[in-house]
Order: C-alpha cells, then structure tokens, then sequence
C-alpha cells in the first residue's frame, strides 16, 4: 500500500535528536502544521527527540517584509534534518518581487521528486483500497522554471512561457517511480506525457523515463512494467478506472494536476499527503492549498499534514513511528464520528487532530 513504503533507507544515520524545519507559511498551514508537529511529539521513543525549528515563509510574509522566502530560512533548513512546509498563497496576477517559496525551496534544495500517494480507506482494514495509487511528479523543471515574457505586437501582445525538460532530471524522477513500483505488489509504472503533440519535449521526457531499466545495473528493473498514456487520457481514466494505476510518473505540470485530481477520488485533497523529496534532504507538505476562504475558521483538514508528517519520517527511515501515524489516522477516517466538513463532518481541526494523537 501507497503509505508504507519507504523512498529509499535513509536509517543508517544514526541520530540523538532529530532537528524538523516547520514552514507554516500561508492561510491554513497555520493551523495543520501544528496538528503535524503534535502527532509526531506522541510517537515517543520511536523517533529520535524531535527538534522543531519555526520558520517564515509565504505570500504573508512577503506582504509584511519583501521576502517570501527568506535567507535565513534557507540556511537554517540545511541545518535541519527534514522539514515540513504548510501551504503557500500565491497570487493569480503577477505581484512585482514575488516569487512562489516552495517552488523556490524545491530549486534550492534540489528536491526533484514530488511523490503523493493517492490511498482510499476501506471500510474493512482486510478489503483492497478501491484507489491505491502514487503519482510521482518531477518537481524542478517544466513551465515552473517560471521563465515568461509579454511581447508587445501590431495585434496585441503575446505572452510566452519557456518549457525546460531535461534528460538528467527526467531519468532521476524515472528511476524513483521505478523503485517505488519495485516495493509495491503490482510493480508498474505509466509514463504520462502529451508526446503526441509536444514531440521534442514530452518527446525526451518519455524517452528518458524508458531508459532507466535499460541503463540499470543487474536487470534491476526487469519485472516492472512500463505503461505510457496521454495526460488527457490518463485524466479521464483516472476518474473512470482508478485501479489500472500503480506508479505514474509525470513532468512537473501535469504531475500538479493528475495528484490534485486524484485527490477527488478519496474525498477531499484535506486527507492527501506528500513529499518533497531530494537525495539528501525530505520535506513533506500537503497536498492542499492555503485555502483562504477557510482560514481562521478552525475547520481545516489536518489529515494530509500528519499523512506528510509520516512520509517524511518513513522516508528519514523511522518507520515503525510512521506506521502507527497512518493506522491511526486510518482509524479516524473508518470511525467517521470525528471529521472536518471537507469529509462531511462537523468537527473542528483540533478535535481531528486530538481524535488522532489518542490513537497513536
């Protein structure tokens, strides 16, 4: 299942405490990246003593300071030994000076990889998950190098965007979908690209992804299987036959949608985690946004945040304190008495988020 498997074992560092960067950030990452930090403070001796580190982020922050990601916070996150980011409020219109914090922080720390693990909770804990999904997003490149221009002409002006699409960076994210799908059951992964259309770059993406068996050492990745589908297509399928899907891997856009659309399909992106993840550093974050209509009210989801508490932590190589995170989480969702009104519930997050700390 898309929850228990770790990214790769990162155990072999042996720590006293464990030092965790918290980003709140914007709008309801106020209120959810504290219920993350509580369900990690109740693991108890499964983890190292956790060391948190408050940090400032985020589109508020830029309105107040000018930054909206500071230097400092950036320095003091090379310091820590995960992180986890809440939710950023990035304006529709162009905003001179300001500039998204976590695409940034994705850049900077060269977090490349995007995995968010789409999972349904069945009634009965011995039933198949209808949905048991991961999409695995590649995180630096695409139209999110941000790199756009308007040109003005006799008819108007024209706007264009830059679309980057690598080979290293498209054979890394590859090879992490191809170890992800080595440790699920049905060991498959499905290229997601518009090739069709965009042939040079959708083109060498597709290509490099394929390459990854054929350039590894021993067959390591003779026994997965490799699928491709047309984004468009894929949508479409993803809504009508979730269950053909076991690892997708997908160029940074596409990747954004496919995992927010996902996110339908197991009731609301309030209960859909993620990391960010690098060779060296991890950093979870829900998959929601800041959610501004909301904000203040109390009622934000806090289950993707401690879902992304816990995929940091298994990804860190703690997966027993990972373990009990997600089955009590689990239990909280099957119970059903105790939910935010994104679910149909009436709770508030902190009767959420203390359903699930008891649990633990």
């Amino acid at each position: 299942m898309a929850f228990r498997i770790p990214l790769r074992s990162m155990a072999t560092v042996a720590r006293h405490s464990l030092n965790i960067g918290l980003i709140p950030a914007d709008g309801i990452g106020q209120e959810v990246i504290p219920a993350a930090r509580l369900a990690i403070e109740a693991l108890g001796s499964d983890i190292p003593k956790p060391r948190f580190v408050d940090l400032l982020a985020g589109f508020e922050h830029f309105a107040r300071s000018g930054e909206a990601l500071p230097d400092d916070t950036v320095h003091a996150l090379q310091e820590c030994d995960c992180a986890l980011f809440g939710a950023v409020s990035s304006p529709s219109k162009k905003v001179t000076g300001y500039s998204s914090p976590i695409v940034a922080l994705r850049k900077k720390l060269d977090l490349y990889a995007n995995v968010r693990p789409v999972l349904s909770v069945s009634a009965n804990p011995e039933e198949k998950p209808a949905v048991d999904l991961v999409v695995v997003r590649e995180n630096t490149e695409c139209l999110y190098v941000k790199q756009e221009f308007i040109t003005p002409t006799e008819h108007g002006r024209e706007a264009r965007a830059t679309r980057l699409i690598t080979e290293r960076a498209s054979r890394r994210i590859g090879k992490m979908a191809f170890e992800l799908a080595l440790a699920r059951a049905r060991k498959q992964v499905t290229i997601i690209h518009k090739a069709n259309v965009l042939s040079v770059t959708d083109g060498l993406f597709r290509e490099s992804v394929r390459a990854v068996p054929r350039l590894a050492e021993d067959g390591r990745y003779d026994g997965v299987k490799i699928e491709e589908q047309i984004v468009d297509s894929a949508v479409y399928r993803l809504f009508r036959e979730p269950h053909i899907y076991d690892v997708m891997v997908a160029p940074n856009l596409y990747g954004d949608i496919l995992s927010d659309a996902a996110a339908a399909l197991v009731g609301s992106l309030g209960v859909v985690p993620s990391v960010n993840a690098g060779d060296s550093f991890v950093m979870g974050e829900p998959v929601h946004g800041s959610a501004p209509d909301i904000a203040g009210m109390h009622v934000a989801n806090p289950l993707a945040a401690i879902r992304s508490a816990a995929l940091m932590l298994r990804h860190l190589g703690y997966g027993a304190g990972a373990d009990r995170i997600e089955r009590a989480v689990d239990a909280v969702l099957r119970d059903g008495s105790v939910l935010t009104p994104d679910l149909g519930g009436r709770s508030s997050t902190d009767e959420v988020t203390e359903a699930v700390v008891r649990r633990i």
